[in-house]
């Protein structure tokens, strides 16, 4: 501390002539001296003091910007809900839509194109609306009738054959072992293992186990539509399957299985009526057990 008052009294040239010597014996003398040497030549000017606050004042002050915790939090779910939203657009694009049709029941709808389809009991369709237009093509497990509008290509897929046309009304029927089409207006090409065929208004054909069978085409649309069940040649199983599909019920056949083929109709909406018919065609007799379950016995 004495140290620091002596060098500020040899500043202000204050020391007495004691106090000069013993100041400049001291080893930082030199020192100090120099820096007097090179900081005598600078001086400081007047201080004004307003203009220094108008300066102060005038200059635009960086706030730093406070964003709450809950608006983040909303923003972040804003962009969750979008993203949500996309991909739900992009499922509902590309994911694959289907049309069923219960046991009992019918179902119509409309395709993308405006083509109508009905679906008989049991059946269903499986098809995309991206890109309908350039790529009309579906997949059909049992039978349906279609009213197609016209357009590019139209293909009815199934896992026993493909239907392809262009503008039509036409039936398809793909059950077990059996692949059933019907043209009732226009063309349609038929394609089955090996074989193609052009059916046009009128005309029918039948794969059974591999064999092409020829049917005749009695209708201006299918009997079904009309809640009639029509036969051509069918066996006893055959025809009790699609009755439990028409009128969701279960049939046992308590009976040996005969080779008489059946060609007829049955009412859709009729049970006891269809079952009169059976029975009489097949000297079988129908026993109720309960609403939804028949057997028949041999008589």
């Amino acid at each position: 501390m004495k140290k620091n008052r002596l060098l500020a009294k040899w500043l202000n040239d204050d020391l007495s002539p004691d106090e000069l010597a013993a100041f400049e014996a001291s080893p930082d003398f030199e020192k100090y001296q120099k820096i007097k040497k090179y900081t005598a030549h600078l001086e400081a000017g007047d201080l004004d003091e307003n203009t220094m606050l108008s300066t102060i004042l005038s200059q635009e002050k960086s706030v730093a910007k406070v964003v709450p915790l809950y608006k983040k939090w909303i923003f972040k779910a804003a962009a969750l809900f979008v993203m949500a939203l996309g991909i739900t657009f992009a499922i509902k694009a590309f994911a694959s839509n289907t049309e069923t049709a219960d046991f009992g029941k019918k179902t119509a709808f409309s395709l993308p194109d405006n083509s109508e389809v009905v679906l008989n009991s049991g059946s269903e369709i499986h098809f995309k609306k991206w890109n309908w237009d350039n790529n009309r093509h579906l997949e059909l497990k049992g039978e349906a009738y279609f009213k197609v509008a016209k357009g590019k290509k139209f293909e009815v897929q199934t896992v026993l054959g493909k239907v392809t046309v262009l503008g039509t009304q036409f039936n398809v029927k793909a059950r077990k072992n059996r692949f059933d089409v019907v043209c009732y207006e226009g063309r349609v090409k038929v394609n089955y293992s090996n074989i193609e065929i052009l059916l046009t208004h009128g005309q029918s054909v039948r794969f059974e186990n591999g064999k092409q069978v020829k049917i005749a085409v009695t209708s201006l649309q299918p009997e079904w539509m009309n809640n009639q069940i029509c036969f051509y040649k069918e066996n006893i199983r055959t025809i009790l399957d699609e009755v439990e599909r028409q009128y969701n019920i279960k049939i046992d056949l308590n009976a040996k299985d005969t080779i008489s083929l059946f060609t007829g109709k049955l009412p859709a909406k009729d049970l006891n009526t269809a079952l009169q018919i059976i029975g009489t065609t097949y000297h079988l007799e129908a026993r109720k057990l309960s609403n939804n379950r028949i057997i028949f016995d041999e008589k």
